[in-house]
């Protein structure tokens, strides 16, 4: 009693179809844009802004450097393989997210830092 293996069919469930095309070269180039900027940034603010580092500079830090750590992450992830799943796309758009996040809440920061407000 072996069944035909034409009359099997995988079951596919709801959220793990493949992303529509177009989507993950999407988010892989906004990936290295904001990647490109946070770089940017920490060069610019810690080697040719004038002033000296103050312990709101190095707190302002912080979080540019966790927004890179984030936006390497995703980046990874968006160049695997299986992130052309869905659920696996949303946990790499969640990375993304966050790197963007915390650039924007560095970038503040570093603006305050370096007016003196703080």
């Amino acid at each position: 009693m072996t069944e035909d293996p034409a009359s099997i069919k995988p079951t596919v469930r709801e959220n793990d179809r493949p992303l529509p095309q177009g989507y993950r070269q999407g988010v892989i180039t906004a990936i290295t844009v904001m990647l490109g900027f946070s770089l940017y940034f920490l060069r610019f603010w810690s080697l040719e802004a004038t002033g000296d580092w103050t312990p709101a500079s190095f707190l302002a830090a912080v979080p540019v450097f966790l927004s890179i750590a984030c936006l390497f992450v995703a980046l990874w992830r968006s160049l695997q393989v299986a992130d052309d799943s869905e659920p696996v796309y949303r946990v790499t758009l969640r990375w993304f997210f966050w790197g963007v996040v915390l650039a924007f809440v560095g970038v503040l920061a570093a603006s305050v830092a370096y007016a003196g407000i703080a």
